[in-house]
């Protein structure tokens, strides 16, 4: 049973400030997970990753199956995949891409994208879950840095790709003897 001290959040002040101290937990000892997030605006401490990914996903952690709590994942990994792609697009140069590399990149996502191979350089955001080996999609082809994959198979797995992927920071203490 989680404690009442599962989980804090701090407003993380401007870049040009020092970053908020980190709380403790009632018991003195320090958080293990630490997540920066909503931007960077703000930093959630906890004990468990499942305390995290309730900060990211409302009423996470009231859901009563592992199936609702899975759905609850891919959701929001498709809703950073979207965000993501958009940020991407308008950072890049889609001049560079061809008409059917600058349809995948700008189309909508309620069909996983299934290019067979990705080389246009503008990186193409994709959700693990939709292809193999956990979906039935191909992974396409290409180089490793045009493909950024959200993993949202299990807590953890889903805010360590958040954070390779630019879209949270996750900070993780080791843990005591």
């Amino acid at each position: 049973m989680r404690g009442h001290d599962a989980v804090v959040v701090v407003r993380n002040g401007s870049s040009a400030e020092a970053p908020p101290a980190a709380p403790l937990r009632n018991d003195g000892r320090p958080y293990r997970f630490e997540m920066i997030f909503a931007g960077g605006s703000l930093r959630g401490y906890a004990g468990d990753v499942a305390d995290l990914v309730g900060l990211l996903i409302p009423g996470y952690g009231d859901l009563a199956t592992d199936g609702e709590r899975a759905a609850a994942r891919v959701r929001l990994a498709m809703d950073v995949q979207v965000g993501l792609q958009a940020r991407l697009a308008a950072g890049h140069r889609l001049d560079a891409c061809d008409d059917a590399e600058r349809a995948v990149i700008l189309g909508g996502r309620h069909e996983p994208p299934a290019p067979v191979r990705w080389k246009a350089p503008v990186p193409l955001v994709l959700v693990a879950a939709f292809y193999e080996p956990a979906g039935p999609l191909p992974r396409p082809q290409g180089p490793a840095d045009l493909q950024i994959w959200l993993d949202p198979a299990g807590d953890r797995t889903l805010l360590t790709s958040l954070h390779a992927a630019g879209a949270i920071t996750l900070n993780i203490r080791a843990e005591e003897p």
